[in-house]
């Protein structure tokens, strides 16, 4: 799908036309460059390599430098490909936010923010076993049981247990998109979206 590299900004509330109070987050998307044209001939598909946010030729390696001067870019600090883009486009050509103003919903990408390793009751929603009573102190949030002794003598793969939350890349389909402010880059959409202020995410038509 077609899209573009963002910076969530934070969340907001909008009123409606009816007086209802909707939450809101507020994304910074683009200016977004061209850096590649992928082909068919050439690399066997059709997509656009966007670029977002300069960085100095001092933070960006030999090989990536090489990459952007091919495209008469400056250096950019995150690279994406979406496909499907309707229309020419070139190297160097900047896409930005009015990309999305005929479009009502939209997708957005992200990577949730980590919670660092924890219990199945807080991971998972188990609501532990056993009771505070009887000598049990401690069998509050444990998980149970993890599996059968004698057959199949084993943990079954993809068993909820304790471990690593969060961290993880997150996509929040059809979010209605409640404004779009083109001489600030900006796109305001309804509800929430993964990972924290300043995180960056992909927005899809």
């Amino acid at each position: 799908m077609p899209g573009l590299l963002g910076k969530k900004i934070g969340m907001t509330s909008v009123f409606s036309a009816d007086g209802k109070n909707i939450p809101c987050t507020v994304i910074e998307v683009g200016p977004c460059v061209v850096t590649q044209v992928k082909t068919v001939e050439k690399d066997g598909y059709e997509a656009l390599q966007l670029g977002f946010q300069e960085k100095t030729e001092k933070h960006t390696t030999k090989p990536m430098a090489g990459h952007f001067s091919k495209a008469g870019v400056a250096p950019q600090r995150h690279l994406a490909e979406f496909k499907n883009f309707d229309g020419e486009y070139k190297l160097g050509d900047t896409i930005t936010v009015d990309f999305l103003s005929d479009a009502k919903f939209v997708d957005v990408i992200g990577t949730s923010k980590g919670k660092g390793y924890q219990g199945v009751v807080k991971r998972h929603g188990f609501g532990g076993v056993g009771q505070s009573t009887h000598g049990q102190d401690d069998r509050l949030r444990a998980p149970g049981s993890i599996g059968a002794c004698s057959y199949p003598a084993k943990v079954f793969k993809g068993m909820r247990m304790a471990g690593q939350m969060g961290n993880e890349r997150v996509t929040v389909q059809n979010l209605q998109i409640v404004k779009v402010l083109p001489e600030n880059n900006l796109l305001i959409v309804k509800g929430s979206i993964p990972g924290s202020k300043g995180s960056i995410v992909l927005i899809e038509k």
